[in-house]
């Protein structure tokens, strides 16, 4: 029997395949529903992919599965809406799954706690006026950004065609001193595969996309995930963190 079953509502067609490969580390079920808009790593298109219309047709399309929770597994599908738009977002959620639910945005401010990290730097696949609203959100839960680096791409579709050695540039040449952690924000980025690589380099926690949005899932199931490969925090216990 699997530990969980926890669903995932994932935009488009990027870098999903980190879902099957963690289910497998885990012991679990880990479903992803698919939803569409344009892929755009722009505010009005990011608003409009994570509407409410939108993420209760990922719930609906999870149902059949009985997950114990739902994640909205888009970062900047979630923060752009700020962090009070973003705390509605997932209680909406909540409401048409009938399980707890959360979002990748809430995944990073969990696992940052759940490791005692305040100050992080944040190396971001988004143009800067993208990522710029991912360290105000932080700076609201009270994360202090040390460093924040955009690389600028405009599309899901092309952060999904990084390989592992490209992720692992992005981490070593974004990282800062006084960070105690660096964030990769992209769940369109694959990141799993490299995670212990990219921890190793820079000596410190990387706190990537689908990682902690995966990580925090099963933490609203009722599982404490311990796993190896994953990264420091699946490294041991730590899924008792408030919000």
């Amino acid at each position: 029997m699997p530990v969980a079953t926890v669903g995932f509502i994932y935009p488009d067609h990027a870098a999903e395949d980190d879902y099957p490969r963690a289910a497998a580390v885990l012991d679990a079920e880990l479903p992803v529903a698919h939803i569409y808009g344009t892929d755009l790593h722009a505010i009005p298109e990011l608003r409009d992919l994570g509407s409410p219309e939108k993420l209760r047709g990922g719930a609906e399309l999870l149902a059949a599965r009985a997950p114990a929770a739902v994640v909205w597994a888009c970062t900047s599908g979630s923060f752009v809406y700020g962090p009070a738009g973003a705390r509605d977002q997932v209680e909406r959620l909540a409401a048409a799954a009938g399980v707890p639910a959360s979002s990748t945005s809430f995944a990073f401010v969990a696992a940052a706690r759940s490791l005692g990290i305040e100050q992080v730097a944040v190396a971001a696949s988004y143009p800067d006026e993208v990522a710029l609203l991912f360290v105000e959100f932080l700076a609201d839960a009270g994360i202090e950004v040390v460093s924040m680096t955009s690389a600028g791409i405009d599309t899901a579709a092309e952060v999904g065609t990084l390989g592992p050695e490209a992720v692992l540039a992005l981490a070593v040449a974004n990282d800062h001193p006084r960070a105690q952690a660096l964030l990769i924000p992209d769940t369109a980025m694959h990141t799993l595969e490299v995670l212990p690589k990219l921890e190793a380099a820079l000596g410190k926690p990387v706190l990537t996309a689908n990682q902690v949005t995966i990580w925090e899932g099963l933490r609203l199931a009722g599982v404490d995930p311990v796993a190896a490969g994953l990264g420091r925090l699946f490294a041991e216990g730590r899924a008792h963190v408030g919000r």
